[in-house]
Order: C-alpha cells, then structure tokens, then sequence
C-alpha cells in the first residue's frame, strides 16, 4: 500500500536502469516514491519506465535524490563528470548521492574530493542479484552520516528488507566488496562441485539437496534454480563479469602485498567458467 508522497523523500533519481536499477526504480514507484530514470539505452527499452525515463539535463534539475546503479567505475565516471555530469550541470536540484554500484573502496573515498561539497554522499550497495531486487528483499551496506541514513531509511525499506550500517561514508563499499569475495568463492566452489559430481556420477539435484542440508550450504546452492546467473559461463557484460569486476575492486582496496593469490586466482577462476 503505497505511503502518502508528501512524507516520502524525494524526488527521486535512479541512474543506471539495468538488471538492479529497473526493479528498485519499479520498487520505489510502488512505494508511492516520485521516481525518474536516466540511462544511456533509447528509452523505448525499458518498457513500464519508458514514461519516466529522462535526459540528463531534466534528471539533474528535477531529482533531488540520486541513487546511482550503474555498472562500474568507467560508467561512474560518464555519470558523475564527463557525459551525464550530473554533478557539474547547472541547474541541478541533487543534494543526495547515494553510490549504489559496487565499486573501489578507494575509488570511492576519492570521490569525496570531487563531487562539490553541498551534495551529501552515501555508499549503499546492495546485495541479492535481480531476483532479490524484483522482490524488494536487497540487503543494503550503508555508510555515511546517521541522520542523514534515518531520513532515507523509506528508500531502503522500499526496495529491502536488510540493512546494515556500517559506519562513516565508504564503511558500505568496504563490507561490500568483503561481501563479495565470500560470494565468489562460494560461487566457483558450489560449480566447482556441481560439475566433479556430474563426472563423478551424482545428480546435479540431488548434490544441490545435499549442499543445502549439509556444511557447504550457501547463497548460490540454496537459490539456484531462482538466480538467473547460476548456470551461465563467463563474458565480460554479465553478472559474472560483474562479479569477476567486484573481485577487482577488492584487488585495488587491498595493500600490495595481499592484492595477489587467492584473491587473484578467484578472478582467474570466474572468469574461466564455462556454462553449466
């Protein structure tokens, strides 16, 4: 039941309307959040937020919350600075930025030194793939101000049902990419698994009813037949590319002398993954 507008923060601005962005977008407007979209695609692709989709110039003069979903650091960079510039237009309404792409804990911290004082800069990532999106259940690593996360709270209760705060603004990033690495591990070990037991002469289902009842549960285990990625192979645009992109954020957060072995040989794993 959607909540009286007047009362929601807002308005609000979902960049990046992707395989998360669309549904915490959709999540919103169900919330009764007044919600815009910017992305690069032609707007006719985004099908029910087709009308709510915008150019950059009305997204920055009109939203006064932007949550930013877009892929990685490079399509950070073009939203923030460079194409988009939604932090450098003038006129712009944004005063809160939340960075929900999992990026850099570095990368991240740094933008605090270019993004013009007034805005107020939130790190939220969120974890539980797409399906965990569609379904408003993300669980979000938050970073930043108190007050400023308990005026917000109606966004994240709209799109989540789990939240962490973690500390000042980056604490989010950090536990995030932490998060990840436990995530790809699980992922390369649980099909790791999966393809030794078909050579080995078990059933698929019935290792995954074990995996699930037994000390090797995990996320991917327990929802794979519901995550959409489960059984694909590595390419560079999908959630395993995404996931191999994490590891790296992790790399770059790290000291030098900790940034290579397991960490590294993950990525080199993941992205040797073949469909399953």
């Amino acid at each position: 039941m959607s909540r009286d507008s007047k009362e929601l923060p807002g308005p609000i601005g979902v960049a990046g309307c992707g395989r998360m962005g669309a549904p915490m977008a959709r999540s919103l407007i169900r919330a009764g959040f007044d919600v815009a979209g910017l992305d690069i695609l032609p707007a006719e692709r985004f099908g029910d937020l087709a009308p709510r989709m915008t150019d950059a110039a009305e997204f920055a003069a009109g939203r006064r919350i932007v949550l930013s979903v877009v892929r990685d650091q490079a399509e950070t960079e073009q939203l923030l600075f460079d194409e988009q510039a939604l932090v450098t237009r003038s006129p712009a309404a944004i005063d809160t930025l939340l960075i929900c792409s999992t990026l850099s804990p570095r990368y991240v911290m740094a933008l605090r030194e270019r993004i013009p004082e007034e805005i107020t800069l939130i790190d939220a990532p969120m974890s539980g793939a797409s399906v965990s999106a569609e379904e408003a259940r993300l669980s979000f690593m938050l970073g930043g101000d108190d007050t400023v996360l308990d005026q917000l709270q109606p966004l994240f209760d709209a799109m989540g049902d789990k939240f962490h705060r973690l500390g000042p603004y980056g604490a989010g990033m950090t536990a995030k990419v932490l998060n990840n690495f436990c995530a790809a591990t699980s992922t390369a070990g649980t099909r790791a698994v999966l393809a030794w037991a078909e050579k080995l002469g078990v059933d698929e289902g019935r290792m995954l009813v074990v995996l699930n009842d037994s000390s090797g549960q995990n996320w991917l285990a327990s929802n794979f037949e519901r995550i959409e990625f489960a059984r694909d192979g590595y390419a560079p645009d999908n959630t395993l590319g995404i996931l191999a992109k994490d590891l790296e954020s992790l790399l770059d957060a790290l000291p030098a002398e900790e940034a290579e072995g397991l960490a590294q040989s993950l990525i080199d794993y993941i992205r040797g993954l073949k469909p399953l």
